[in-house]
């Protein structure tokens, strides 16, 4: 039976070889970093919106808790993140689920939600249809959102 050696210099050489692609961020792991932050920005801009606008819109201005926030897709289209989601709300002991577009541009190096839009229904949507529901930021894209109550 042959026995393995290894002379030091080359286990040297190979442990140079893995330090330097652990230190490296694979491309993969940018892509999972930046769904992370789209994911958290998605959650905290939805709550702070539905708790602004009190989901008038949605549920008649009955009382609602959101259980679960969902971020399902992200699409680059042009300059703009397009982010697809599903928003599950308990509105009086009935579940209910809103279907969310919006898109994220950068502007002047900050990210900013430009487009939004809540439906009922499933939907797919491109950048040149989500650019009739314009949004004028009043609560930001950040995925550090402090809740001050």
């Amino acid at each position: 039976m042959r026995s393995f050696y290894l002379p030091p210099f080359h286990l040297l050489h190979v442990g140079l070889i893995l330090l330097g692609l652990l230190m490296v961020h694979p491309p993969y792991l940018l892509a999972e970093d930046e769904f992370a932050k789209h994911e958290m920005s998605f959650k905290n801009f939805l709550t702070c919106e539905l708790t602004r606008t009190n989901a008038a819109n949605h549920f008649k201005g009955k009382a609602f808790k959101i259980t679960m926030i969902d971020l399902f897709d992200i699409q680059r289209e042009s300059d703009m993140v397009i982010i697809n989601g599903t928003v599950l709300c308990t509105v009086e002991e009935d579940s209910h689920v809103l279907y969310v577009a919006l898109g994220v541009e950068t502007i002047m190096e900050k990210e900013q939600v430009t487009y939004y839009t809540v439906r009922n229904t499933d939907f797919s949507i491109l950048a040149t249809e989500l650019m009739k529901f314009p949004y004028k930021e009043r609560c930001p894209w950040s995925r550090y959102w402090v809740d001050t109550d």
